[in-house]
């Protein structure tokens, strides 16, 4: 019997490598595509940002990885703010962005960016209500800034259900190499699901454009 489990277990790890490679494989036409967009960008000179948002757990790290894979990382930059520092929350909001926006040749990925103010400090108070509709305000007027000046400017919100996102901060208790992910923030935005449904909405509402529209991304099925 200890034969025959050992013998199924070591036949589930094969099939779960041979799916994990397929997988990989079929990503490579894309990733290829991808290199061609840099060499375009560096030999035009032109800028890129590319942001993702979405709720905790919906796979935008996982996603920047992909797309990064192959690219000659001399040429982008990953962008992940943590929480601002004293001195940051004395800023004007956008301050602590406006560094990080890409020069000539260039692309940055954004994991979150400025849209935090719309999402998590709207809905856990980090912010207050004249600070949030100021935001709405002024964030289209800043996007088309940027556009103007030459930057291509691409905004992907990964969405994903509440089922989904339950199972994958299950995972995170349960699995010690994904532990770390799990904050006390996690459970609080997962406890306030409705909260940050209506954020979202609003948030898209007020800064979809036609210059920088958001693109929405059903992001359950992370390796589609």
């Amino acid at each position: 019997l200890k034969r025959n489990l050992r013998t199924k277990d070591r036949e589930k790890l094969l099939n779960a490598a041979l799916q994990k490679f397929a997988e990989s494989e079929r990503l490579k036409p894309y990733q290829a595509e991808l290199i061609k967009m840099q060499e375009h960008l560096e030999r035009t000179g032109r800028k890129m940002i590319i942001l993702f948002d979405g709720r905790d757990a919906s796979g935008k790290g996982g996603t920047i990885r992909r797309v990064t894979r192959y690219m000659n990382s001399k040429h982008y930059r990953v962008v992940a703010l943590g929480k601002p520092t004293e001195d940051e929350q004395g800023q004007w909001y956008f301050q602590r962005y406006v560094p990080h926006l890409p020069s000539a040749g260039e692309m940055v990925l954004f994991d979150r960016s400025w849209y935090n103010r719309a999402g998590v400090e709207r809905v856990m108070g980090f912010c207050s209500r004249e600070e949030y509709i100021r935001f709405l305000q002024y964030t289209p007027l800043l996007e088309r800034a940027m556009v103007d000046s030459g930057i291509m400017l691409f905004k992907y919100w990964l969405d994903v259900s509440m089922d989904v996102q339950e199972k994958r901060f299950r995972e995170r208790i349960d699995d010690p190499r994904k532990i770390w992910k799990l904050s006390p923030m996690d459970v609080a935005s997962f406890q306030r699901w409705y909260d940050y449904s209506r954020a979202r909405d609003d948030m898209l509402a007020a800064t979809s454009t036609h210059y920088a529209p958001w693109h929405l991304v059903r992001a359950d099925d992370k390796k589609r």
